[in-house]
């Protein structure tokens, strides 16, 4: 779960809702498309408050940064039902949202689980995007371990869907118990965050991190710019794994110092900066 340094939007920024060919998407956004635009496509039970340090440090470089809540994801209201969530659906939710940002360059970054929403939205159409960065993100499902504890999640979220709270309690209650405890602010909004998600968006993109396939070398083929960006250590996919799908897609490759599975959270200046670093060279600045 991602947990964003800070909660407060920065001066330059603006929250309002991204109108679209596919719905409304709840939206932060700071800066002006000088350089062009990103695109942040958050992960599992996280939102685009995950992003909320990258914001000014991408504007400031003379990018408009936009991050988004998914449909059915925390701000961004959803139906009822789990076909509704299906990576498809969701990869076109993404494209959506590429063409309601407009023209010029518009690159496109993943965390996570939305690193598999975005591959499947460029797998989809690719036209639209400049480049392409998968932020903590692996070449297929989520590692074993942690294919357990999704499994036993969405189990729980089936069997008590209208009681969201209880599933709360229960996850929260696996914590580690040697780790930081939140402030009492980022607990109230970590909650909030659970609560307003819909618990079927929840079940069905759970699937996707225990069971999506290596595409590595569909993607590979897309004539695409690519970053691998990662922390120095992840839980959901291996470092290891992530340096290999690297070569494989022949893709530019970032590990952030003092960061683990949220570079963006964990370390967002130097994860800033290695984008910034990225998109320009692959405008050859």
């Amino acid at each position: 779960m991602s947990k964003p340094p800070r909660l407060t939007l920065p001066p330059a920024a603006r929250a309002y809702r991204l109108a679209t060919a596919r719905g409304a998407f709840a939206v932060h956004e700071a800066g002006e498309p000088v350089r062009g635009t990103a695109l942040l496509v958050p992960g599992f039970t996280g939102s685009k408050e995950d992003f909320i340090a990258l914001l000014e440090p991408l504007a400031a470089a003379g990018y408009r940064a936009v991050a988004v809540d998914g449909r059915g994801q925390y701000e961004t209201p959803g139906p009822r039902e789990e076909a509704a969530y299906g990576l498809e659906e969701l990869a076109r939710d993404v494209l959506a949202q590429a063409e309601a940002l407009g023209g010029g360059p518009l690159h496109l970054v993943g965390h996570s689980l939305g690193g598999l929403i975005s591959r499947a939205a460029v797998l989809r159409d690719a036209a639209p995007f400049a480049s392409l960065t998968l932020m903590s993100s692996g070449p297929a499902a989520i590692a074993q371990e942690q294919q357990a504890r999704t499994k036993l999640l969405v189990a729980a979220l089936e069997a008590l869907r209208e009681d969201m709270p209880a599933v709360w309690a229960a996850m929260r209650a696996q914590d580690a118990p040697d780790s930081a405890a939140d402030s009492p602010e980022l607990t109230a909004f970590l909650r909030e965050r659970w609560l307003a998600t819909v618990p079927e968006q929840l079940i069905a993109t759970g699937r996707v991190l225990i069971s999506e396939p290596d595409r590595v070398a569909e993607l590979a083929a897309v004539p695409l710019p690519k970053l691998v960006l990662s922390g120095v250590v992840d839980y959901a996919w291996p470092v290891p794994l992530m340096d290999e799908m690297a070569v494989r897609l022949a893709a530019s490759r970032v590990v952030v110092e003092g960061a683990e599975h949220s570079p963006n959270a964990e370390n967002p200046q130097v994860t800033a900066g290695a984008l910034v670093g990225f998109w320009e060279s692959a405008h050859g600045r």
